[in-house]
C-alpha cells in the first residue's frame, strides 16, 4: 500500500481539501516517531473514528528542555512510515523544523494550572511546547477528530484544555494505554533502558495499581503516595518525581474518596530513563 508523505502545511490541507471534497471524515494521530504497537493503536482506533487517517512525525524541540534527550531521541522514519504503512495510515506528515517554526516564531501556548503540576514540576517548559505543536498541528491538518494515547495523561489533558479555550473544532479522543505482557506501559523512551533495568521497570504499574483500591477503600492518598515512592526506591528506581492521586477531570488533588472517577499518576527515572505512567479509577 501507498503512503503519502507531506512536508509542508499547503501540501497537507490540499490533500486534506481533497477527502473533504469526497465527504470523508479525517483523523490525525500526532507522534514524535519512532513508533511502537502502542501508536500503531491509536491509528486502527483512528479508522474507527474517521475514513481517513493521518500520523504526523515531529521530534519537537520545544517540549525538551536542557539536558533532556532532544539530540538522541530516536530517529527513523523510514522504519516508521514502513509500520504506518502496514497498518494502512493514508498519509504521513513529516514537517521540517523551518517549516514548524518559521524563522522569527515567537508564539506560545501555555495552559496555566495544569502545566505547572505533575510532570510540570520538574519540566517546567514542556508543556507550553507541547500545546504548542499540538495547537499548530491541529490548525495545519484541521482534522475532525485527533487520537492521543492515555499514558501521556497530563499532556492528554492539556491539549483537551487548549482545544477548548481556543475554540478549535476537533474531537480529542483518548485511547487507553497499550502495555507489554509484565504491565509496563508502551513507550519510544523503552529501548533507553538495560536489561536489568527492563526487568524493573514493571514495578511502577504495579506499584499504581496498588494504590487505586487502597484509595478506594477509605486509606488517604498521601499515606499511599508515601508508601508507592518508598516501593519504587527500595525496588531499584534510582529517584520518584510523584506518586500523586488526582481527579480524574481536573487533575487536582484528592486526599480521600468521594465517589468522582480518580487518576493515579507516577513519574519515576530508571537509569537514562525517565518513566511515567497512570491508571484510571474505579475500573
Amino acid at each position: 500500500m501507498t503512503l503519502s508523505t507531506f512536508r509542508t502545511v499547503k501540501d497537507l490541507r490540499a490533500q486534506v481539501a481533497a477527502w473533504r471534497g469526497q465527504g470523508l471524515r479525517v483523523a490525525l494521530v500526532p507522534t514524535m516517531g519512532a513508533l511502537h504497537a502502542g501508536h500503531l493503536s491509536l491509528v486502527q482506533q483512528g479508522f474507527t473514528r474517521a475514513d481517513r487517517v493521518i500520523a504526523s512525525i515531529f521530534v519537537n524541540p520545544t517540549q525538551f528542555g536542557p539536558g533532556e534527550d532532544f539530540d538522541k531521541y530516536p530517529r527513523q522514519e523510514q522504519a516508521d512510515a514502513d509500520l504506518l504503512r502496514s497498518v494502512g495510515c493514508s498519509a504521513l506528515y513529516a514537517p521540517t523544523a523551518a517549516e514548524m517554526y518559521a524563522p522569527g516564531f515567537c508564539t506560545t501556548v501555555t495552559v496555566a494550572g495544569l502545566s505547572e503540576d505533575l510532570c510540570g514540576i520538574t519540566r517546567p517548559t514542556h508543556f507550553a511546547g507541547v500545546a504548542t505543536v499540538v495547537t499548530k498541528l491541529l490548525l495545519q491538518a484541521l482534522p475532525d477528530v485527533a487520537l492521543f494515547g492515555e499514558k501521556d495523561f497530563q499532556q492528554l489533558t492539556v491539549i483537551r484544555r487548549t482545544v477548548r479555550d481556543l475554540d478549535i473544532p476537533v474531537e480529542i479522543a483518548g485511547v487507553p494505554t497499550l502495555r507489554e505482557a509484565d504491565g509496563l506501559a508502551m513507550s519510544s523512551r523503552n529501548r533507553y533502558l538495560g536489561p536489568d533495568e527492563r526487568r524493573i521497570a514493571p514495578l511502577l504499574y504495579r506499584v499504581l495499581s496498588d494504590v487505586g483500591p487502597g484509595f478506594l477503600a477509605g486509606q488517604m492518598a498521601g499515606d499511599l503516595c508515601a508508601q508507592a515512592e518508598k516501593r519504587l526506591l527500595d525496588g531499584g528506581f534510582a529517584s520518584v518525581d510523584y506518586v500523586s492521586v488526582r481527579d480524574a477531570e481536573t487533575l487536582e488533588t484528592v486526599p480521600k474518596w468521594e465517589g468522582r472517577p480518580i487518576r493515579v499518576l507516577g513519574a519515576a527515572k530508571l537509569g537514562a530513563a525517565r518513566l511515567i505512567d497512570n491508571l484510571g479509577f474505579p475500573v
